[in-house]
């Protein structure tokens, strides 16, 4: 179990982490969101210790990454943003480095490196230099490493960043073969992703931590009430009189449509309630054709954006001390 206290990180003024508290469970695949500045690589390398804390503490699995380096680290796998990976060394070279440096038992260093490359597919190209492999090799030879030794809690920042299509959907196949076995820790600007593989998500904003929990309650507790989306051939003012005697709504919005003579109309209702048929018949009784009636699900996105549509306010035009033009916490590039 990683269990996060107080954990701080200041850069000058810039508070880039601000007093996060988490606790993340054995077991389970996590995801870890939050727009670029938000905090998310700057918490991560502080927890794998890459990345000294201005307050707080980690424990990974009892071991404090501060008092006791040697010991938490040994529970990690971590695989950075840009991987570390030496482009003149092969493949197989570089994972019997990353042995060595992992101070794996030397009799199980061959088996260990094969199987860390089988799980990452990389068995066809481990004697090829890696500064001739392509993205998705290279991305696959960095989660080689990460997954070298088996360690409890394995940490992926953007792992499918600059991928295509087809290496994202194997990838996020590994992953999940991961979470069989492992607690695994992953960030990633590809919501649909993330609820695709994460049984639990932690958004983070400005630095703090706004929700946590699995993506079906995340999308249960920010619905609020059903809502539905219509289009009809009316204006607004014989809508709203056809609307205002309905007392089931809890809210109504009605604007231009790009049909014409028709407007878009979004109810929202208790949860319980299903008012369809009723305004069905009841735009009937008006002569109102209503063209579309659709429910309106909230995806992963909608609550994302809801939830930190401040930091796109705050950062747009701005470069927070600390961080460069990508929004990337300068010092964690030298740690890493």
């Amino acid at each position: 179990m990683i269990e996060v206290k107080n954990l701080t990180k200041r850069y000058g003024s810039h508070l880039a982490v601000d007093h996060l508290n988490f606790q993340v469970e054995t077991g389970q695949i996590y995801g870890f969101l939050g727009p670029n500045g938000a905090g998310k690589t700057t918490t991560m390398n502080m927890m794998t210790g890459y990345l000294g804390a201005t307050e707080g503490e980690v424990t990974i699995n009892g071991h404090d990454i501060l008092d006791e380096p040697e010991e938490a680290r040994r529970q990690i796998g971590y695989l950075p943003e840009l991987p570390p990976l030496y482009q003149e060394m092969t493949v197989e070279e570089y994972m019997r480095f990353a042995a060595e440096l992992k101070q794996l038992p030397r009799g199980q260093r061959k088996q260990l490196m094969e199987e860390a490359m089988e799980i990452a597919d990389i068995m066809d190209v481990k004697d090829r230099l890696i500064r001739n492999l392509s993205k998705g090799y290279k991305q696959r030879t960095g989660l080689a490493q990460a997954v070298l030794g088996f360690p409890e809690v394995i940490i992926l920042d953007e792992p499918t960043v600059g991928l295509d299509p087809r290496q994202i959907i194997e990838i996020r196949d590994v992953i999940k073969g991961l979470g069989k076995k492992h607690t695994v820790i992953l960030s990633s600007h590809i919501l649909s992703e993330v609820s695709a593989v994460c049984d639990h998500i932690m958004i983070i904003s400005h630095g703090r931590l706004v929700a946590s929990d699995t993506p079906e309650n995340l999308t249960r507790m920010m619905e609020g009430g059903n809502e539905l989306l219509l289009t009809a051939k009316t204006g607004r003012e014989q809508a709203n009189r056809i609307l205002e005697p309905l007392t089931e709504l809890k809210s109504v919005e009605i604007s231009p449509s790009e049909e014409a003579s028709c407007v878009n109309i979004r109810l929202q209702t208790e949860k319980t309630v299903d008012i369809r048929e009723k305004l069905f018949f009841t735009f009937a009784a008006a002569g109102v054709p209503l063209l579309t009636m659709k429910a309106s699900d909230r995806t992963l996105e909608d609550i994302f954006i809801e939830l930190t549509e401040n930091d796109a306010k705050d950062e747009a035009g701005r470069e927070p001390e600390g961080l460069d033009s990508a929004g990337t916490e300068q010092p964690e590039k030298e740690a890493e």
